[in-house]
């Protein structure tokens, strides 16, 4: 299984950036995928995760209104669409899956089985 996440980059406060997800290996529809971030300093959190198998979504309380994951089984790839960004959104931003664990419970215990390659999202002026 590969994860590739791609779409961060620098962007200034109140932009927007979507991140994609194709993940290689896997059908989304047996898989939660979801996006965990982690900061210098700070600990990993569970930014926003999906079960492909029925809808459910998780987001965490520092993200909702202002992103949205969303699923494209056709494409077989999962994007976060992150709007109205924040410094504090700044860090590394990373791909993830996992056939056992629904989307809520991987978003709050920010674990996962399969993990890819993160990507920078730095949100400054």
């Amino acid at each position: 299984v590969q994860l590739q996440a791609s779409g961060g980059g620098l962007v200034q406060p109140g932009g927007s950036v979507r991140l994609s997800c194709p993940p290689d290996g896997l059908t989304l529809d047996y898989y939660a995928i979801g996006w965990f971030r982690q900061a210098p300093g700070k600990e990993r959190e569970g930014v926003s995760c999906i079960s492909n198998s029925d809808g459910s979504t998780y987001y965490a309380d520092s993200v909702k209104g202002r992103f949205t994951i969303s699923s494209d089984n056709a494409k077989n790839t999962v994007y976060l669409q992150m709007n109205n960004l924040k410094p504090e959104d700044t860090a590394v931003y990373y791909c993830v899956a996992d056939s056992m664990l629904p989307a809520r419970a991987m978003g709050v215990s920010a674990s996962a089985h399969y993990w890819g390659h993160g990507t920078l999202v730095t949100v400054s002026s």
